[in-house]
This record gives structure tokens, C-alpha cells and sequence, in this order.
């Protein structure tokens, strides 16, 4: 008799789970007028990803995402290095494997794979840099390249 009830129960928590995981993951982004202003900004103003100490470099030509980095983002020193790492090593991953299927991305969004590597030491302000780089366009373009929303 147990057994029988028992089945049924299983199957209609694990149903209910489902459906709760399920609707629970599309949140709409809030995204201020201000903000709004930055992204339709055509201001082209190159943002240079570097560290004085290595050699790493990367140069983001996005129109607004300077202005957006200096007004809108949260400043240095926020987030943790290893925050920032953690957080970039699951997005490049995201990044390239969309690269690589322009067939179902936009190629125009996703153009050149990033070479990340997570064993190395990019500095603060590499990864600062490009971790707000991935909340921006992920705002922009309203795209998600992590199971997290890219918040501010």
C-alpha cells in the first residue's frame, strides 16, 4: 500500500520542482534610462584591458561601454580578484562556444574567441576590466553567458 502512494507523491514533488526551476530562471533585467542612454551612446571611445605587471592586453571597441565602465559599473575594488576569475573563466567559456556556432549566434555579437586561461595571473585590473565588459554587453544585447543575471 505504501508503495503505492509513494509513486504518485514522487512524481507530482518532482513535477512541481520542475516547473518552479523552470519559470524561476527567466527574471527580466532592470535596466535604468541612464543605462539605456549608454547602450544607444555611438561615442567610440577604446578601452584598453591591461596590466602594468604582464603582458596581457586586450582593447574593447564598444560604443558607451567606457562611459557605462566609469558611471554605471561597480568601482574597483568591489569584487574580488578571485570573484572576478571565477566569474570571467565561465563566461569565456560561454563567449567562445558561441564564436564557434555562428549559425545559431549572432557572428556580428560574437566575432573573436578570448584566450582565458584560469591558471593564469592576469591581475586585477585585466579581469575587473573584462568581467564588466561581459555585464555590459550582457545587458545591452540582452544575452546570458552564465547561468546568473548579470546584474549591477
Amino acid at each position: 500500500m505504501k508503495k503505492e502512494i509513494a509513486n504518485p507523491l514522487l512524481f507530482c514533488l518532482t513535477l512541481v520542482f520542475c516547473l518552479f526551476s523552470c519559470t524561476s530562471q527567466k527574471a527580466i533585467l532592470d535596466v535604468s534610462e541612464d543605462e539605456k542612454a549608454l547602450f544607444d551612446s555611438t561615442e567610440e571611445e577604446p578601452v584598453e584591458i591591461k596590466s602594468d605587471e604582464t603582458e596581457y592586453e586586450i582593447i574593447i571597441i564598444e560604443p558607451g561601454f567606457n562611459a557605462w565602465l566609469l558611471s554605471i559599473a561597480k568601482p574597483e575594488g568591489y569584487y574580488s580578484q578571485s570573484f572576478l576569475e571565477n566569474r570571467n573563466a565561465i563566461m569565456v567559456i560561454t563567449w567562445n562556444q558561441r564564436v564557434l556556432q555562428p549559425n545559431r549566434f549572432n557572428p556580428n555579437l560574437y566575432e573573436l574567441q578570448i584566450n582565458y586561461d584560469p591558471n593564469i595571473d592576469y591581475g586585477y585590473e585585466v579581469n575587473y576590466k573584462l568581467y564588466n565588459y561581459f555585464i555590459y554587453f550582457q545587458r545591452k544585447y540582452n544575452q546570458r553567458l552564465g547561468p546568473f543575471l548579470p546584474r549591477i
